[in-house]
């Protein structure tokens, strides 16, 4: 007899909020692991494929119905105890987005990944891989952008750099790095002494996707 197990969707939905990287989670109010943070989930329908089932569950379990947010899958999780109940596969999604609203779900929170110290199941390994992969992203395409405003300063685009990869970037050589890399940056031809000093010129994101060269992290 072929065995049945349950698949469900796990998803890590990241963005910038208050200066920090933060994951969209909620509190387990029931067993197991009560009063852990967990990802949002559930379980695929007989009638969906994934990415339908990544759709639904960013929608009505997380509460971002019509954000935009990019999904792309991450990695399936199915080792024997990863559930304490039974046995389950999860495939993970994650999900990335600029300063993205509250959710509509009043159970679903940001929280800024560094308190996310302890979760339910295994979704802080899930979240971790999340991570990982969101930083390696900002080194190949120009993803980090798209959490700026629409038209943004060189200086906005390092903090949203060193936020997500959780260190502090040298300002002339990131300046020289992403106003040299061709499609990366468009310049609006206009300034802004928002952040004091002298006029710092704005840009918008240009019309690249991959990173030539690419923003190398340990550089």
């Amino acid at each position: 007899m072929v065995p049945r197990i349950p698949v469900s969707v796990d998803l890590v939905v990241l963005t910038v909020r208050g200066q920090a990287l933060s994951a969209l989670v909620w509190r387990r109010d029931h067993p197991p692991y009560v009063g852990r943070w967990a990802l949002s989930g559930g379980f695929i329908q007989l009638d969906e494929d994934l990415p339908a089932a990544a759709a639904r569950v960013l929608a009505e379990r997380a509460g971002m119905r019509g954000a935009p947010v990019h999904l792309e899958q991450l990695q399936t999780y199915g080792y024997p105890d990863r559930d304490p109940r039974q046995r389950v596969l999860s495939v993970a999604y994650l999900g990335l987005a600029p300063d993205l609203p509250a959710s509509t779900e009043a159970h679903m929170s940001w929280q800024p990944i560094s308190a996310l110290t302890e979760m339910a199941f295994d979704h802080r390994r899930i979240m971790l891989d999340g991570i990982e992969r969101a930083r390696a992203k900002l080194e190949y395409t120009s993803l980090g952008a798209a959490f700026c405003p629409p038209e943004f300063t060189v200086a906005d685009l390092r903090r949203v750099y060193e936020i997500v990869w959780g260190r502090p970037l040298d300002p002339r050589n990131f300046h020289r790095k992403v106003t040299k890399t061709e499609g990366f940056l468009v310049p609006t031809g206009h300034t802004t002494t928002r952040d004091g000093g002298r006029p710092a010129k704005l840009y918008r994101r240009g019309p690249a996707e991959l990173l030539h060269p690419p923003m190398l992290r340990k550089e």
